[in-house]
Parts: structure tokens; C-alpha cells; sequence
């Protein structure tokens, strides 16, 4: 918003303005729409509610706070952020014109966290169109720089007639990737130097919103990325209070029934370090129709989950953490961190502080003391 208020540029908007003239003059918002559909940038989405993002608020976050210890978001806190940001400004032109405008999101996790499911299930909520820029997909299509010009240029105009609308992202590190793989042959670096620009550019009364994902956020240059998404949503795994929930809800959602026999607790228990994606692999694998018909005559248990979980790959210590240290270098982890130790600086001068005032004032006495005597 403060860049489109400059002042004393005159000339350079002159420049601008006749730098971005309508590539596509004379032709119908209609014949517009049906070439990014039939080019596959326009695409459909299943329809998901944010409720349907399962996850139970952190009860324990205070109590880990009083000791020290940082907690990890909760899915509950996930689905309120992206609400708050992807959500509501974006419903409204008015609260989108005066709220903060937020113009990009990334959305950060372990493999089956459920990010593509909060992209559509932003789409649903706002009933906006979804263009798919990632690079697997724009692979091929629209060639050369002048290709990659129009392209873009298409999915501005028509994101702006026929707003709200959500540009996604996949694997939005790789757009900022330092060395590109090469058996790669999908061009990831492509939209690196015109996808920060077209964000800057974005006026508060352009309803459209960037919405990047990733698996491997550290693969990319942190300044970049930071500098491309305005806001960073980091997804952790599931602690047990979610976990809980997912079993819960997930069994009863896909045919099953909870009795005595089902000892939820112990699952999510022994669950500690699977996404919802692998417990929903999970539900499905034990929920077929052949046991859905023999639900009451035989219960389910716990013991039957155990072995199709047993078949996934967790999510180890090691990733969560190596998602921990790459967000502690973005500008909101590193904010946390200077606050963190503001803190602790504080309360460890307050205490030393006492002692030293007084060690002071009877060392004062000491010397005193010494002085008279040699005098």
C-alpha cells in the first residue's frame, strides 16, 4: 500500500503505466477465460469448508510457556491464521480496501499436513477462481519471455474482472531455489524476477491473492521467499488433543461407529508423528465396505489401526526441527527470538541487578575503610 503512495515520482509512474498497456485489446473477458481454462491455468477444485481442516486447540501452550519452552502451533491455530488472513479481507471489497492488505501467503509443512486442502478450501469459502502457477504446470506453455508477459498478463486481467480469485503456488521454494536439480526440466526459476513485481504492484482494491505451498522451504533462498510471501504459515505436525479429534471424527465421517471396544485414547497416542493424510490413509484402509457391514457384530478396535500405520514413514524429530530452524530465519522467527531474549535478558538483569547494587555498597564500605587507614 505505501509503494502505490510514493511521492515525487512522477515520471517513473508515466514509464510504468505505459510499460503495462492491454496486451489483449478487443478481445472478450469471455475468449480470455476459455484460454486459460483450456490451457490448463484456470483449473476446479473440490469444494472443502475451513471446517473441514480437523484440529483442537493447544490447552498446554501457557503452561509450556511458563517453562521455557516454545510450543508448536496447533492445527486449530492453522485454521484460524488462514482464516484471518486468506479468508475474511478477501470476502469483503470494503474490509479487503481498509483491512492490512494482505497480498500473499505461504503455506509451509511435513508431506499430508493438509495444505492444498486449506488452497481449496479458501477457494470454496470465497467462491473465487484458483489459477495454478506452478511450475510443473505452466511447464511448455506460453513460451519465451514474451510467452511468460502474456501469461502473466492474462491472469492479472481476468483475476481482476472476475475477483475474488487465488493464484496457487505449488512447491513455491522452487522459484527461489540456488541450484536448480538437473534431471529438473520443469524451469522452477521462471517466475523468480515478474512474480514479486506483479505482488508489489497489487493495489488494496485488487481482490486476488498468491497462495504458495511447500514441502522443503529450506531448498529456497529464505530472503527471497520472505520477500515474495508476505505471510508464512507454518503447519506442525498433529499433537495429541488433534490426533484425538482426527481418529474420532475421520471413523465416524467414513461409515464407522465409536464403541467401547475403539480405545481412542491409546491411538492417538501411539499416533504421535503422523499427519492427518496418513491417518486418513489409515481410516480408509480398515473402513472398507465389507467391514463397515460388519460393524455390529463386531466392533471396531484399536489393534486394527496399528498395522496400517505401521506401514507409513512418520514424521521424525529431525524434519520437525529442520522446519523449526528454517523458520527461525524468517523475519517473524527472528522477531520471536530477539523478544525471547529481550525477556530472559530482563529477568536475569533483574535479579543480578539486586545482588550487584549490594555487593557494590559493601565493597564501597571496604575501600572506605582501607582509604583512612593509609591516610
Amino acid at each position: 500500500v505505501v509503494s502505490t503512495q510514493s511521492t515525487g515520482k512522477k515520471g517513473k509512474k508515466g514509464k510504468k503505466g505505459k510499460k503495462g498497456k492491454d496486451l489483449t485489446v478487443g478481445k472478450t473477458i469471455e475468449s480470455l477465460y476459455e484460454e486459460l481454462v483450456k490451457e490448463g491455468i484456470l483449473v476446479q477444485y473440490p469444494k472443502v469448508k475451513v471446517s473441514d481442516y480437523l484440529g483442537e486447540y493447544s490447552y498446554l501452550g501457557t503452561t509450556l510457556r511458563h517453562a521455557n519452552i516454545e510450543p508448536m502451533p496447533s492445527l486449530s491455530d492453522v485454521r484460524r491464521v488462514v482464516t484471518e488472513y486468506g479468508i475474511l479481507p478477501m470476502g469483503s471489497q470494503t474490509v479487503h480496501e481498509t483491512a492490512p492488505h494482505v497480498k500473499s501467503i505461504m503455506i509451509a509443512g511435513p508431506h499430508g499436513t493438509g495444505k492444498r486442502m486449506l488452497v481449496n478450501a479458501i477457494c470454496s469459502e470465497l467462491g473465487a477462481n484458483l489459477m495454478d502457477l506452478s511450475a510443473e504446470n505452466i511447464c511448455g506453455k506460453y513460451p519465451g519471455k514474451a510467452g511468460l508477459t502474456m501469461l502473466l498478463h492474462l491472469v492479472m486481467k481476468v483475476g481482476k474482472l472476475l475477483q475474488p480469485t487465488v493464484v496457487y503456488i505449488g512447491n513455491a521454494e522452487k522459484t527461489f531455489v540456488k541450484k536448480v536439480a538437473k534431471n529438473d526440466m520443469t524451469d522452477p526459476k521462471r517466475l523468480k524476477k515478474e512474480l514479486p513485481k506483479i505482488i508489489k504492484k497489487m493495489a488494496p482494491e485488487d481482490r486476488i491473492l498468491f497462495v504458495g505451498t511447500s514441502l522443503t522451504p529450506w531448498d529456497g533462498d529464505v530472503k527471497g521467499v520472505c520477500q515474495c510471501y508476505q505471510k508464512i504459515v507454518l503447519i506442525p505436525r498433529p499433537d495429541y488433543a488433534s490426533r484425538y479429534l482426527l481418529f474420532k471424527e475421520l471413523i465416524m465421517r467414513h461409515g464407522g461407529r465409536l464403541a467401547p471396544t475403539l480405545d481412542l485414547s491409546s491411538l492417538a497416542k501411539i499416533s504421535d508423528g503422523y499427519t492427518p493424510g496418513h491417518i486418513l490413509t489409515a481410516v480408509k484402509h480398515v473402513l472398507t465396505e465389507r467391514r463397515i457391514q460388519q460393524l455390529q457384530r463386531k466392533p471396531l478396535t484399536a489393534a486394527e489401526f496399528v498395522t496400517p500405520l505401521a506401514r507409513i514413514d512418520p514424521i521424525y524429530k529431525e524434519e520437525e526441527e529442520q522446519f523449526k530452524k528454517w523458520y527461525s530465519k524468517t523475519p517473524l522467527g527472528k522477531k520471536r527470538a530477539r523478544l525471547k531474549a529481550e525477556e530472559e535478558e530482563g529477568e536475569g538483569g533483574g535479579k543480578g541487578g539486586k545482588s550487584a547494587k549490594g555487593g557494590k555498597k559493601k565493597g564501597k564500605g571496604k575501600k572506605k575503610g582501607k582509604g583512612k587507614k593509609k591516610k
